[in-house]
């Protein structure tokens, strides 16, 4: 009975090993990015939260995550993303976020991703914003 306890509790903590190793390699945002890239809204929607703040081009709501993904399917339509690559990323505690520029309908974005933790270790959008890009003189 021993052997068996020591052998279960031995696989549990090879287990707990592996997942927190998995956990520090995922970058949440290589998916999130690969969707705002194709302008794929039904993907990235999934994503959503089920009430998050939606920021196009100044303009801010706060809104389900079925009117979410058609502001941005809207936005997508009017601007075709050519390409997108995330400048930056940090987190704290169980949010994080990403700073990045989107390359669409002839014109570049500034894109500002929140994502927060959900108690079963998976990620959520809670803020997605969406800037034209200014020039800084």
């Amino acid at each position: 009975m021993k052997r068996l306890i020591i052998l279960l509790v031995a696989a549990l903590q090879l287990a707990l090993t592996a997942l927190s190793a998995q956990d520090k390699g995922y970058d949440v945002f290589v998916p999130i990015g690969k969707y705002i890239a194709q302008g794929d809204a039904g993907s990235l929607s999934a994503w959503f939260a089920d009430n998050l703040e939606v920021s196009i081009i100044s303009t801010t709501r706060n809104c389900s995550k079925t009117q979410a993904r058609q502001i941005v399917k809207t936005f997508f339509e009017a601007y075709t993303p050519r390409s997108f690559d995330i400048s930056h990323k940090a987190s704290r505690s169980n949010m994080k976020y990403a700073l990045g520029q989107l390359s669409a309908g002839g014109e570049v974005f500034l894109v500002t991703i929140f994502v927060s933790a959900k108690a079963d270790g998976t990620f959520q959008i809670q803020q997605l914003k969406i800037d034209r890009q200014t020039e800084v003189y």
